[in-house]
């Protein structure tokens, strides 16, 4: 299999995609120029302005006509260019987007994808840089997609543009120059199945999108002294793979999440509320969650580096449930 980086990755998956059903386009700003980070590089020559349309600089409106193009039969590529703008099209992702199935009785199918480019980016400060995956996992009609490698990337995309729900795919572009396998026929990756990035028999970790490398390090170091740290990609929020984490965590006894996002209200609380309601009282000796505080995502890189969560910062939140 090619190796090639999650961006690319990203772009064969969509290629794949469009050459198979002529009902696939692509709606966003820039995307004829190939996207801002080339991840429809080429698609302009190949598909035509009909079907690859760069739009005005208004996310409201181009979620919006993303929606009414599925409803009336197409399948749109929905490029938010960075999640941040998204903001701007809150009211046609949430109480449009999410609802419209339920309320029409099934009627209606909003058979797209919203790409949303996120996470910390280097120098792009607090509003270009923000993780806010859990926010959608909270509301009932999105699946929320969250890769961390070339091979995931490409996989979850095809499912997702396949998909006849929703999607909120979001692409951890501080790894989009991460390299990896991918292969020349891509499969589709169901939603709500982990991948086990590590086995190990002390501790469950439990992580996802652009955090995955960092954690997977700090497993590396933690084996090293002696402890064998079992790590967990999700790969999507919602659903989520609760039986997978269930399983690991009641045979290591202890569990920790680690994501990017603010530790406050993010989804590594719902993932440990879950094991203490499953798993019931006195199963699990020590859980922790690790995340960023509740700050802006500042510009200055040492302040970035001073809050963002890295392999020592899980190795110290591992050794510190490990004592427990």
């Amino acid at each position: 299999m090619p190796e090639v980086t999650l961006v690319e990755a990203a772009r064969l998956a969509a290629l794949q995609e469009m050459r198979a059903d002529p009902r696939i386009w692509v709606l966003g700003e820039d995307v004829a120029r190939g996207g801002l980070f080339g991840q429809y590089r080429g698609f302009l020559s190949e598909f035509g302005a009909q079907r690859i349309v760069s739009t005005p600089i208004s996310e409201s409106t181009i979620m919006g006509a993303g929606l009414g193009a599925a409803l009336v039969g197409t399948r749109p590529i929905i490029e938010m260019r960075i999640f941040d703008f998204a903001m701007c099209a809150m009211d046609e992702l949430i109480n449009q987007i999410a609802k419209i199935r339920y309320m029409f009785g099934g009627q209606a199918k909003p058979a797209l994808v919203v790409r949303m480019p996120h996470g910390i980016w280097r120098n792009s400060a607090a509003q270009h840089s923000q993780t806010l995956e859990g926010w959608f996992a909270h509301v009932p009609g999105l699946v929320v997609c969250v890769p961390s490698t070339p091979a995931d990337t490409a996989g979850l995309l095809v499912q997702a543009i396949r998909s006849d729900d929703p999607v909120l795919f979001f692409d951890p572009k501080n790894l989009f120059p991460l390299k990896g396998e991918v292969a020349e026929r891509i499969a589709p990756i169901p939603f709500g199945v982990a991948r086990t990035a590590r086995e190990g028999s002390d501790l469950t970790i439990v992580t996802w999108s652009a955090i995955v490398p960092a954690v997977e390090d700090a497993a590396g170091m933690l084996a090293a002294r002696g402890i064998s740290a079992e790590v967990l990609d999700l790969r999507t929020l919602w659903p989520w793979d609760e039986a997978a984490v269930m399983a690991s965590a009641a045979r290591t006894r202890r569990l920790l999440v680690v994501h990017e996002a603010v530790t406050a209200g993010g989804f590594g609380a719902e993932i440990l509320a879950r094991a203490t309601e499953a798993l019931g009282p006195g199963a699990l000796r020590a859980v922790g969650r690790l995340g960023q505080p509740r700050v802006p995502v500042p510009f200055a890189p040492p302040l970035e580096d001073a809050l963002k969560p890295d392999a020592a910062k899980v190795v110290a939140a591992a050794e510190a449930l490990m004592a427990r």
